[in-house]
């Protein structure tokens, strides 16, 4: 595919999802390949493609003599990271960051616990690292800097748990903070307890404290969750 073509098919795919996501197509509607390709000046097999991925997330099937059909949003695979990312950028976003965060509450907390148990050196080191950039990128309004930080702070957690499944929600977790930051849905600047709180998570998980590390992670989440009730009641 050319660059061209990349680009075409990304304009396209977000378009439609964002669009899907958003309600604009209630469930049962059906949407037809030629319809789509006239609207979006673009050629049938870019619609194919695009239909193709958002079948793969559930968003819509494809039926022979019938077109393309929009499922109902139980069916939809809502840990796909761009489906959370196109809730996140609709109406419904306060909502999306409340049941991701909870979901977070429930993950990660366990995930550091784990990791305190089974991180490598170089994750220790890792985790040290990022936590220091938090710290260097939390005042000044240097949000953007501090995501890239705080995004790799947590996918380290995730991964040095040790267990597979908590390791795939990198990703879900990497939009949720992107989704915060981008949507202005935090403070201005990150708040100075919840940057100590993760240098001590690091702490704890090299010194091998799995009961600290899962506490504090705990005092984390239900800090993110109390700052969505202040910014987002």
């Amino acid at each position: 595919m050319t660059t061209q073509a990349q680009g075409l098919h990304t304009h396209v795919l977000d378009t439609l999802g964002l669009a899907l996501t958003a309600g604009e197509y209630p469930p049962g509607s059906v949407l037809r390949t030629d319809e789509l390709a006239q609207r979006f000046e673009v050629s049938r097999t870019v619609i194919r493609e695009v239909v193709r991925v958002l079948e793969s997330m559930h968003l819509v099937e494809s039926r022979r003599r019938v077109g393309v059909t929009v499922r109902p949003t139980a069916q939809w695979n809502v840990y796909d990271p761009r489906v959370i990312r196109w809730r996140l950028a609709g109406s419904d976003r306060l909502r999306q960051l409340r049941s991701l965060t909870v979901l977070r509450s429930a993950v990660e907390p366990v995930a550091a616990g784990l990791a305190a148990v089974h991180a490598t050196p170089e994750q220790c080191r890792e985790l040290t690292e990022e936590a220091l950039g938090m710290v260097a990128t939390s005042r000044g309004g240097q949000l953007e800097a501090y995501l890239v930080h705080d995004i790799a702070f947590h996918r380290v957690v995730l991964n040095a748990s040790g267990n597979e499944m908590f390791a795939r929600l990198g990703d879900v977790v990497a939009e949720v903070l992107a989704g915060r930051t981008h949507h202005q849905v935090m403070f201005e600047d990150p708040d100075p307890a919840a940057v100590t709180l993760h240098v001590q998570v690091a702490e704890a998980v090299r010194a091998r404290d799995a009961a600290r590390a899962e506490e504090l992670t705990r005092e984390i989440a239900t800090g993110a969750l109390r700052e969505l009730d202040v910014l987002a009641p």
